[in-house]
């Protein structure tokens, strides 16, 4: 604090409240009280009262309320960031997904709903919340916090439901792991049936090689979720070794998983281009591409087909998750990220329909060879039963003669139905495409192990991709709380690391993959759509759409023009209002199943979940929505005395004891507005102090002193001055500028001719 003439007047941005003589103002770097009026006595001395936090980087008149913290992590280059985001957003949904939705929801015509939401529901979304960790430097609690107390759960929802995918989604590259060991070994184990005492094992005759090394070999899997079957030691095995390598990934933040990207995100581009030669030289590839991407217009009039491509592209692009906004946090505040957004939104569609072109490929392969092997088997029934004399006949007529005798009494012989675009329309998703249908058409390619290898290394790279993003997320937002500042994040990272682990367990279990759809379903669905839902709603209409296209301009030069103010204000919070709606109303109207498997009849079975199962669901659920109207009642109303100082724009406890009056006492003192400025680095600089001033003395004009208007106490002995401050017990003039609240709390000392205030202001 300083006392100074009107030439030393600072410029103060923003409104403010007028506290005395002066002007209590919010700036986005901090706050700053402008030059009190001068006073008419012939002295001329004025106060001038700057509160002034530590130095920050500055975007033109914009500050970042996270600042220019030296202890936070920073990208070492563009590279890596676009890399970090590149890996994070395109994942396992792009390669097993995106082409099972295009082939059931009309080839390449579900191409016109994905763009279109693409551009109305993903790029608005993505933006927002990528510009907004730039914009703040914080993760997603410190941001909306920082918007505004109340929409403090947010963050805390976003953590919840990224905590419950990250400790699934680590199971599916345990999957992985366990696939690519298997791969080395020729022939590969599921090309062929095992045979026990020269006969068949009747599980695998009954099923399919590749579905039976799924179910019985790897997940050895039990038949209901009642009876889980107990652990396999192998998946607990490989589930650690996936928990240790992305343990050593995100160990040390972006430090170490940025170096990470170079080959997670580059390699499954190097992997699909190899793929993408080798299928379109292969028999059949051409049948499968015109499969895929013949477009049935009518498919476009059904609603589902419309809330299939925002449901794609809402989690192609892992909105919600926080993960992004952390990301961007780590960038310059000068950095493009409009421009991030368009390079990234191109390169998730362009990666969707580039892999989508070389599964069909080798599918359409593989169809292929499955007609041939059907009509060799029909051949050979009708050569056994003597109605051709030579096997040796061509695909085509042997579907003649199948299909004349099949309208005859001869259906009990067992014929098949050798049909491509019957093969072509068994396409699985998720693990079903990865580890039963793609499996199958790798043994029939040349090389065999070879290309095994090579797709399940992919399959990790772009899983440890999106594992490593979704704990970035994760990890910011704890990293960006105070109390846990004081740990190294190694050992913060590890805690984490073997609490996931610790409640994976349960997906090694007979019943894992039943746990993993349950997970999938219920635990990252509806969240992350309310989430989404809100953050919308708190950017566009509670920081405002005119303040964020303010800081998308000073940040990179580039207005949001009329096609961003339309999606962010309307279009986007309808779409995902039907999303939201949508997603209930299947919740509701359709029974929660899932797939068995019968070990006797060699297939899938369909089964209700247990209640206590979906007990579970609901609580996870709850769990991720219910901590939003949770943190806003409680701040609402003041229910919590001390909250959590979650850096800049949290609710702060300023700690004020009767052992520590005393010192403050003597740095009140200290900072009389007739003491010189000390330097911003002291601590002194930072408090919120103001000095001695005469609360009766009037003016010549009659105006009253600064100490004047303001209420005082009479009582020695104020009941509230050794208490630490709390939302509860803060003595109020308060005032709302731009969003934030200033509380001022006055504390006024009797026997003193010079009566001090103390002012402690509380940055919402």
């Amino acid at each position: 604090m300083t006392s100074n003439s009107n030439a030393g007047q600072m410029d103060a941005k923003g409104a403010g409240v007028i506290v005395g003589g002066g002007v209590l103002r919010n700036s986005n770097n901090g706050h700053e009280m402008a030059p009190l009026n001068t006073r008419a006595r012939g002295d001329g001395h004025g106060v001038t009262i700057v509160l002034s936090p530590p130095q920050r980087r500055s975007i033109s008149s914009l500050t970042a309320p996270g600042g220019d913290d030296p202890n936070r992590a920073a990208w070492s280059g563009k590279m890596q960031f676009f890399l970090s985001i590149i890996g994070y957003s395109v994942g396992l949904g792009n390669i097993w997904r995106f082409p099972y939705l295009c082939q059931q929801n009309g080839g390449g015509a579900f191409l016109i709903p994905f763009m279109i939401m693409l551009i109305l529901e993903g790029i608005p979304l993505f933006l927002i919340e990528l510009g907004m960790g730039q914009r703040m430097r914080l993760g997603a609690l410190g941001v909306w916090n920082t918007i505004h107390p109340w929409l403090g759960g947010i963050g805390i929802s976003s953590c919840i439901v990224t905590l419950f995918v990250a400790i699934y989604y680590n199971v599916i590259i345990t999957w992985c792991i366990f696939y690519f060991v298997k791969s080395f070994r020729f022939p590969l184990p599921w090309s062929e049936c095992p045979i026990i005492n020269n006969v068949t094992v009747a599980e695998c005759e009954k099923s399919s090689e590749t579905e039976y090394f799924w179910y019985r070999e790897t997940l050895d899997a039990a038949p209901s979720m009642d009876d889980n079957g107990g652990f396999k030691w192998w998946i607990v095995l490989c589930l650690m070794i996936a928990w240790i390598i992305v343990f050593f990934i995100v160990m040390k933040g972006i430090q170490s998983s940025g170096k990470a990207v170079y080959f997670t995100s580059l390699f499954p581009y190097l992997v699909l281009t190899i793929f993408f030669i080798r299928g379109i030289t292969l028999d059949g590839a051409k049948a499968g591409l015109i499969h895929m991407y013949t477009p049935k217009v009518e498919k476009l009039l059904q609603p589902t087909v419309w809330l299939d491509a925002a449901t794609q592209v809402f989690y192609s692009f892992g909105l919600a998750f926080g993960s992004l906004i952390a990301f961007g946090s780590y960038n310059t505040p000068k950095n493009n990220c409009v421009r991030d957004v368009l390079l990234v939104s191109f390169c998730n569609a362009f990666t969707a329909i580039y892999a989508s072109v070389v599964i069909f490929a080798i599918l359409g392969f593989k169809a292929t060879k499955n007609v041939e092997s059907c009509c060799k088997s029909n051949t050979e029934i009708l050569f056994n039963h003597g109605l051709i004399n030579d096997t040796n006949i061509t695909d085509a007529y042997s579907t003649i003669l199948v299909e004349k005798y099949n309208s005859t009494n001869t259906t009990s012989w067992g014929f098949k139905t050798c049909n491509l675009e019957t093969m072509l329309s068994d396409v699985g998703e998720g693990t079903g495409l990865a580890f039963i249908i793609f499996t199958q058409a790798i043994v029939e390619l040349p090389g065999a192990p070879f290309w095994s290898v090579l797709f399940f290394t992919m399959l990790l790279s772009l899983g440890l991709g999106s594992q490593i993003g979704i704990l970035e997320g994760m990890l910011c937002t704890i990293f960006d709380i105070d109390i846990f500042k004081r740990v190294r994040k190694p050992y913060l990272t590890g805690f984490v690391c073997v609490f996931c682990f610790s409640i994976g367990l349960i997906f090694t279990t007979g019943a894992g993959e039943y746990w993993l759809k349950m997970f999938d379903s219920f635990a990252g669905t509806l969240g992350l759509v309310v989430v989404a839902f809100m953050e919308m709603i708190a950017v566009v209409y509670v920081y405002g759409h005119a303040k964020f296209t303010e800081d998308i301009y000073q940040m990179t030069g580039y207005r949001p023009g009329l096609y961003w103010q339309l999606t962010w204000r309307y279009i986007g919070p309808a779409m995902m209002s039907l999303l939201l709606i949508a997603s209930v109303i299947s919740m509701l109207t359709t029974a929660p199943e899932y797939g068995a498997w019968s070990a006797t009849e060699a297939k899938t079975i369909m089964k209700p979940y247990p209640k206590w199962v979906m007990m579970i669901a609901v609580g996870m659920i709850c769990a991720g929505v219910l901590p939003m109207p949770i943190v806003y009642l409680l701040r609402r109303f003041q229910i919590l005395k001390v909250d959590l100082d979650i850096h800049q724009g949290s609710i702060r406890r300023n700690e004020t004891t009767a052992s520590t009056k005393e010192m403050i006492d003597q740095d009140d003192d200290a900072m009389s507005p007739d003491m010189p400025m000390p330097p911003a680095s002291s601590l002194a600089a930072t408090r919120f102090t103001i000095g001695d001033f005469d609360d009766d003395e009037e003016y010549g004009n009659g105006n009253t002193r600064l100490g004047g208007p303001l209420a005082t106490s009479d009582s020695e002995d104020d009941p509230d001055e050794d208490e630490p401050m709390t939302m509860g017990n803060m003595k109020n003039i308060t005032t709302r500028n731009n969003n934030n609240n200033l509380k001022i709390y006055y504390n006024n000392h009797q026997n003193s001719s010079k009566k001090p205030f103390k002012m402690e202001i509380v940055d919402f």
